[in-house]
């Protein structure tokens, strides 16, 4: 490996640890039931918190809360994936990292 590579190397990952930090504060929300389960997901697809809706918390329907959350959490996900992967193409030149894109 010469000189230009190593260095070439050295700034790509300079850049995607500024957009993974980056990614640490771009922050997604979804719902589901209109509003009645929120889930907020970092662009890192980690999860910063659930609301839940005082109105659906039915102990007779658990069910119905457990596929509002299921949603919720499914669709922020996809959202915080979508964000990070727009994010990291132009820094990937479209290539499939594992783990980045």
């Amino acid at each position: 490996m010469n000189l230009s590579m190593l260095n070439q190397a050295r700034e790509l990952k300079a850049n995607l640890d500024k957009a993974q930090k980056e990614l640490s504060n771009t922050i997604v929300e979804a719902d589901s039931g209109k509003g009645a389960v929120r889930v907020t997901v970092n662009g890192q697809q980690k999860i910063l918190s659930i609301k839940i809706s005082p109105e659906v918390l039915d102990p007779d329907n658990a069910k119905r809360l457990e596929d509002l959350v299921l949603k919720a959490v499914s669709e922020a996900i996809t959202k915080s994936q979508k964000v990070a992967a727009k994010q990291l193409k132009g820094l990937t030149g479209g290539l499939k990292i594992p783990g980045l894109t």
